[in-house]
Parts: C-alpha cells; sequence; structure tokens
C-alpha cells in the first residue's frame, strides 16, 4: 500500500531524547517499510528514515530554536505537504495531532479525494497557550468532525468531548528487540522519567522515593520555550537535587533510556492529568522495570495490576507498593509488552483500518457517481465559474497580487537508502 505520513515539523523524528509522538511514528513507519509497503514521510530534513523523506526545510522547529506559539513555518509544512500529495498517488493519508498547529491540516485536506486517517496523540482543547484556553477549536469542528480519527487509549476516546469521528482505537507499539534488558538484575534506586511538567508529578515521586528511604533519579527535558516548565524545575524540583537521594540527570538518548530503565527498581509515574497514553510506561515494562503508576488517564490500560507493576490511587499507596515490587516477576513484566504492545501489532491495527476507511470511501465515491449520473442536466441552467482572487471577472490581473521575486521552495526529497 502506497502511505504518506505528515508528521509534525516540531521535534526531529526519532527524537534525540524526549518526543512520545515523533517515537511513535518513526516506529510505525519503520515498521510499515519492513513489511513491504511504500512509505512516504513528509517531515523536516534531520529526520532518520527507512521510508522516502520529503522535507521543505532542513531542521525540525523547536531544534531550531522557534517557539511552539510561533506557527508560520509549521503552517508552511502542512499546506506544502498536501500540495505534493495533490500531485502523487497515494493510497492513504496517515496525519499525526499533537499540538495546536496541527489543527491546519484538517481544512488543507477537507476536500482530497485521497483517503485519510488523522491519530490523535494529545487532547481537544488545542487552542491553549500555557494557562490561557481559547475558543478557536469549535471553529474548526467544521471540519474535525469529518475525519476518520484513531484515539490511542479508551481512556482517550472517552475524555474527547468533542463529536470527533473516531474509528477506532490503537494503543502504541514499541520495537521490543531494542528494549533489551541491559542487566540482569536490577540496583536499588527509583526512576522517573519525562517531560518538567507539574502533570507530570516528579514532585510526587521525590516524596515517594524519600518516604522509603530509595535514590531516585530524575530523567526528562526541561522545555526551556514554555513558563511553566521552567518554574516548576527551578522553584519545585531544583531545591531537593542533592546529588545522592534524588538526581537529575537530564535529557536522556534511546540507548541511556533503555541502561537507566534496566537498572532501576521500579519506574514511578505519579500522574495527576488524564494522560492520552503514556509511551514512558510500555518503555519501562520492555526493559523489564515494573511501572507504579496512578491509575489515571491510560494506565488502567497498560499497566496490569500486580504483574506488571501496581496500580494506585494515592502517594501514600504508591509508597506502601514501592516495599512490593520485587515480589514481581521481571521477565512477565517485559513479556507483556511483548504480547500486548508491539510495534507489528500496532502496524497490523493501523492497516486494518486504512482498509475499512479506503472501502468505505470508495464505495461512498460509487454512490455519488451513480447519483450524479442520474441527475437531469438543463441546458438552461446558468452556469457561474469561479473567479480568482487575483484576477477581476473580465480576466484583468490585479497588480502585485502574484509575488513576482520569490519562487515557492521546492520540495527535497530523499529516496530510502540515502540517509545515514
Amino acid at each position: 500500500m502506497k502511505i504518506a505520513h505528515i508528521a509534525p515539523p516540531w521535534i526531529a523524528i526519532p527524537p534525540k531524547n524526549y518526543g512520545g509522538t515523533e517515537v511513535v511514528i518513526y516506529n510505525l513507519v519503520e515498521e510499515q517499510v519492513a513489511q513491504g509497503h511504500d512509505v512516504t514521510l513528509f517531515a523536516p530534513g534531520d529526520a532518520k528514515t527507512s521510508a522516502k523523506l520529503v522535507s521543505f526545510f532542513p531542521r525540525s522547529l523547536i531544534g531550531s530554536g522557534v517557539p511552539w506559539e510561533s506557527h508560520l513555518k509549521s503552517y508552511y509544512h502542512l499546506y506544502k505537504s498536501v500540495e505534493y500529495i495533490k500531485s502523487h498517488q497515494f493510497d492513504i493519508i496517515h496525519t499525526h495531532i499533537s499540538s495546536s498547529s496541527d489543527l491546519f491540516i484538517f481544512p488543507l485536506v477537507a476536500h482530497l479525494e485521497t483517503s485519510i486517517l488523522a491519530t490523535l496523540h494529545s487532547r481537544f482543547p488545542f487552542d491553549r497557550v500555557q494557562l490561557w484556553t481559547g475558543d478557536a477549536d469549535d471553529y474548526y469542528m467544521e471540519w474535525v468532525t469529518s475525519m476518520p480519527m484513531v484515539a490511542i487509549s479508551e481512556r482517550a476516546r472517552e475524555e474527547a468531548h468533542y463529536p470527533i469521528k473516531f474509528v477506532g482505537v490503537v494503543h502504541h507499539g514499541l520495537p521490543i528487540k531494542q528494549f533489551q534488558p541491559t542487566v540482569a538484575q536490577p540496583e536499588n534506586y527509583l526512576v522517573w522519567l519525562g517531560r518538567m511538567v507539574p502533570e507530570k508529578g516528579a514532585h510526587l515521586a521525590i516524596e515517594a522515593a524519600r518516604a522509603v528511604d530509595m535514590p531516585l533519579i530524575l530523567a526528562g527535558t526541561i522545555d526551556r520555550h514554555v513558563t511553566e516548565s521552567v518554574e516548576y524545575y527551578e522553584h519545585t524540583i531544583k531545591p531537593h537535587i542533592d546529588g545522592n537521594c534524588v538526581k537529575y540527570i537530564g535529557p536522556v538518548n534511546m540507548q541511556e533510556k533503555v541502561d537507566l530503565l534496566s537498572r532501576a527498581k521500579a519506574f514511578l509515574n505519579p500522574i495527576t492529568w488524564e494522560e492520552p497514553f503514556g509511551m514512558v510506561m510500555i518503555e519501562a515494562m520492555a526493559t523489564g522495570c515494573p511501572v507504579i503508576a496512578f491509575a489515571r488517564g491510560a494506565a488502567p490500560e497498560i499497566v496490569v495490576h500486580n504483574k506488571s507493576g501496581y496500580l494506585v490511587h494515592s502517594l501514600d499507596e504508591m509508597i506502601q507498593y514501592i516495599h512490593k515490587i520485587d515480589a514481581l516477576d521481571r521477565k512477565i513484566v517485559r513479556a507483556h509488552v511483548a504480547q500486548n504492545f508491539s510495534v507489528g501489532t500496532m502496524a497490523d491495527k493501523y492497516m486494518r483500518l486504512y482498509k475499512k476507511i479506503r472501502s468505505s470511501a470508495l464505495l461512498q465515491s460509487s454512490l455519488t457517481k451513480i447519483a450524479v449520473a442520474n441527475v437531469p442536466i438543463s441546458s438552461s441552467m446558468p452556469v457561474s465559474l469561479p473567479v480568482h482572487p487575483a484576477h477581476t471577472a473580465t480576466g484583468d490581473v490585479i497588480p502585485g497580487a502574484y509575488p513576482s521575486t520569490i519562487s515557492a521552495q521546492l520540495a527535497m526529497e530523499t529516496e530510502p537508502g540515502m540517509l545515514q
């Protein structure tokens, strides 16, 4: 099948350290290529992929210093991707919705004939900047409600309080072979890994670790473009870091992450929000590291209580279950991910949805053609042709309506095998 993936342009694929959505896209694309599909990835030029790569600028936006609130280059990326798709043949377009500027894709593809599917990686509303929330999501429902959408968990589907056209739920998956445990036995420390924001609960992990007198290693990113992230780290987390009981090691790459999780007694996940999935939970369990998580968001769909970790409802419960962590078999923990969250399983589920959507679109197209063929055409009916905004009704060109000194940047196409 010819598949077009339109990725958000913010973080490199795969990410150097943090980037849950980008990890998922990378894993899915690589698996689809391995299964023999013809895959094109629309992403900035710093992406590493086995698929054909089509780029419109060389570096991902965050890596280039572009703040999240600046959407112009993001729109350019999405617009040029759609323009490219219009002049090429694809069986399915798969787009990924993770941050507010990703919503631009909905009006851009509204009139495309190619079948399309969107994965909702985050949650509505998207019209928010730090503590401010607007109402633009309501306006975008004009296009959102007609696009087939995939939720990444049952809980995420339940939490979407908008009239979204969900066609299924597909949990994220991992290439299990890349998560081989690096040690036979864990060391005596706990780990927390994620974005430094209050809802991820690093401050609660610190409390829990201190209560049981175990060292805690914190790893993850501080988003310098987000004031809340910087202030949370500086005022709530940093004062507790002593390099002994509580250590912060910064962002980690994939190899460092696998080793860190492999050696940890347990991964603490005291989230304080309804997280749509939680990629790091399956990454931890894939190394055999049990997860102790607050039973919020998708955690109950991911962690099996008393088997791959523990689901708790309070900080006191988390503290109690840390003492029981040695009762879990790390081989069984890892097997849980292999059986339920492999990248192959994820790709197969998406392929079934692709075929379902294409079949539905082809049927609808056939019915439309039949309906149009049965409509009588009257030669007396007036015909009104659209006039380009750069022309008058008589066909004259309006001065200045077309750019004359600059041409649109051409797509940078990289065939599979050319990337190092």
